[in-house]
């Protein structure tokens, strides 16, 4: 029987694990893709935002080559925290179901059924993308991730979007020779884009060497083309490949299917006790990102570790069986 068991084997599940290591808990993460799956599945040559000092969990400290580590260091940074500290992970093993079994849970996953007092899930937003629910979205030259530039080298490119993602993926991709036209909903690159990446995208926009229409959407994909709705009208462009950077979400129906309430507005917010981060299901928490729901942006590593020490504390404190219903 674990005391607990750790849904998402990202930043935050790693450092709930260290949290529970360090206060004499046994646990277990599982995590149904890499160690760190999110951060593997960013951009090839992404730059964080923030600074290493804020991604670092359990008092391991970051050293990055320069302030703002890199996609590379940050991969190799948690994968010597989780071998120095011997955490106990399952890679490649998702949950498929939860049962409350008398005081505790049962969790069956791809690969085995354990045996918990108590579940955190820290699975983060990044696995879901947002969909357009446009015709030709499903056409195999729809991406929704975006990882290396040099596969779009000479290629006609549209990029959706003008968020960090959109705004990387169109001036790296202009950079290795493609054709880049973005398609803009606002009426300008979003101001959260990073501070020394914003000024060049305005800049290439400006001179002409990247195409954007603003105050736009894409209405149709097709294997040769893409149709845009623009405030001067309806255009069909040449192309060969759609970067749709539109966003990402919490896998809301994996919270549902662990008892997780959701509010009835468009954020879909998880109910949670945020002294506690304990759910409406007793013994289960949330950490990290899928705190925020639908409003992504407002959880982050840095903002979030502090979830793991929360989530442990009120574990002991209580040390009780769990015994709500699901």
């Amino acid at each position: 029987m674990l005391d607990l068991l750790i849904i998402g084997g990202g930043p935050i599940g790693l450092a709930c694990a260290l949290e529970a290591k360090t206060k004499g808990l046994t646990y277990l993460i599982v995590e149904k893709g890499t160690l760190v799956n999110s951060l593997y599945n960013y951009p090839a040559g992404m730059t964080f935002f923030s600074t290493s000092d804020k991604l670092e969990i359990g008092g391991v400290p970051f050293v990055s080559n320069s302030i703002k580590p890199t996609r590379a260091e940050s991969l190799e940074y948690y994968r010597r925290v989780t071998t120095s500290n011997q955490l106990n992970i399952h890679l490649f093993e998702a949950v498929l179901s939860n049962q409350l079994k008398n005081n505790h849970y049962e969790i069956t996953t791809t690969k085995a059924v354990y045996q918990a007092k108590n579940i955190i899930i820290a699975t983060g937003f990044y696995d879901v993308p947002v969909k357009m629910n446009i015709p030709g979205e499903d056409l195999p030259k729809v991406r929704h991730y975006y990882k290396d530039p040099n596969f779009y080298t000479f290629q006609k490119v549209l990029v959706v979007g003008a968020s960090n993602s959109s705004v990387d993926a169109a001036l790296e991709t202009f950079r290795k020779g493609a054709e880049v036209t973005m398609v803009v909903r606002g009426d300008d690159i979003s101001e959260r884009v990073k501070y020394w990446v914003r000024p060049d995208i305005i800049n290439r926009i400006k001179e002409g060497t990247i195409k954007a229409y603003y105050h736009s959407n894409l209405v149709a994909i097709q294997e040769n083309e893409v149709d845009i709705q623009t405030p001067e009208g309806f255009i069909t462009i040449q192309n060969d490949f759609v970067l749709a950077l539109t966003g990402y979400q919490p896998d809301f129906s994996f919270l549902q299917k662990m008892g997780i309430a959701l509010s009835a507005d468009e954020k879909r917010l998880p109910e949670y006790d945020p002294g506690t981060m304990e759910t409406n299901q007793k013994g289960i928490y949330l950490a990290g990102v899928v705190c925020g729901g639908m409003d992504t942006h407002s959880w982050f590593i840095e903002n979030s570790r502090v979830h793991a020490e929360q989530i442990i504390s009120n574990i002991v404190k209580q040390n009780v069986p769990v015994s709500a219903q699901i």
